[in-house]
């Protein structure tokens, strides 16, 4: 970070995966996937297909999700700073990304790693057996037209891809006019991902019904959720506390876990802190974050076996 005027940059990221040892090698991982997926063809797929695991539990794994690459899954009201989050990790736009007040995102992105800068419509994404996301076509035609891929050329998305999605609404705008079912859209990414970011604004701490029903779609998932309160060089140290603990007061409602949800206190763009009496917080912080992101492709392929332990278990209760 040095003694630069803005809480870092996508280059703090991309040291962070630059300077990571390297314990998994790329063929060592493919390896991996390649030996998971014939396991799962050969001794737990006709398993499924025979007591119909399929009609009760989840769809079969393509061949996409095992050599799908970890992915983070962005969540939080409108203009918290989902899209600019990823910005900021990039050190780019991604293409299609639109940044305002007003809720702009009005589609869930997928942003991955591709040798030109592209954009995939959501029809065209789940037909190609390649991308983890096949299955999404059962949501049908009004979630497709609302989905899409952003590829990019960028030395982060090499080993983790992002979810950008809608902003969460008040009222009937969330509940009716989506066209499809928001919560269960985002429960089916909140299964695959390997982390879930829950994005707050300083200045909007209220958990609305809509919002309180999407959070509890990731139920089950509780391990994979962590909390970013965003913006928070907007005000002083006395404030910034009493924020804190009001937003902790409103998850502890939310969030039903014996354990205390990882909060990240920053303020993840690329301008220039409004305030400089916090930095070192603000810097150990983003670094927190930044290390947890950076370690998801070490151990992807230890979340693909657990997964499918969890997976044969289901399948043999089931049967």
């Amino acid at each position: 970070f040095g003694s630069s005027t803005s809480l870092g940059t996508g280059k703090a990221m991309l040291r962070w995966l630059d300077d990571r040892p390297e314990v998994q090698e790329p063929e060592v991982a493919s390896s991996i996937a390649e030996k998971l997926q014939q396991l799962y063809q050969e001794k737990l797929l006709p398993v499924e297909k025979e007591h119909l695991f399929h009609k009760f539990y989840s769809p079969e794994h393509t061949d996409g999700d095992f050599v799908a690459q970890p992915m983070v899954l962005l969540l939080g009201q409108y203009s918290t700073g989902k899209s600019t989050f990823i910005r900021h990790l990039l050190g780019r736009d991604y293409p299609g990304l639109r940044i305002g007040p007003e809720p702009t995102t009005d589609k869930f992105v997928c942003v991955m790693h591709g040798e030109t800068d592209m954009v995939i419509p959501g029809n065209a994404m789940v037909v190609d057996n390649s991308m983890p996301f096949t299955q999404l076509s059962h949501f049908g035609n009004a979630f497709l037209s609302r989905l899409e891929c952003s590829k990019l050329n960028s030395p982060v998305l090499k080993g983790i891809s992002f979810i950008d999605t809608p902003g969460v609404l008040s009222g009937e705008k969330q509940r009716i006019k989506r066209g499809y079912e928001f919560e269960a859209v985002v429960k089916w990414f909140a299964d695959r991902v390997d982390v879930i970011l829950l994005l707050f604004d300083i200045s909007k701490l209220d958990i609305s019904d809509e919002f309180r029903r999407v959070i509890q779609a990731t139920r089950g998932n509780d391990h994979k959720i962590h909390i970013a309160l965003n913006k928070a060089d907007g005000v002083t140290q006395q404030q910034l506390m009493r924020v804190y603990g009001a937003l902790m007061w409103s998850l502890g409602k939310v969030i039903d876990t014996p354990e205390v949800s990882r909060v990240y206190v920053g303020s993840f763009w690329d301008e220039a802190l409004k305030s400089e009496n916090l930095r070192e917080l603000f810097e150990a912080e983003a670094n927190d974050l930044y290390t947890r992101l950076a370690q998801l492709p070490r151990t992807a392929s230890v979340r693909k076996i657990n997964d499918l332990i969890k997976r044969a278990r289901l399948a043999k209760v089931h049967a």
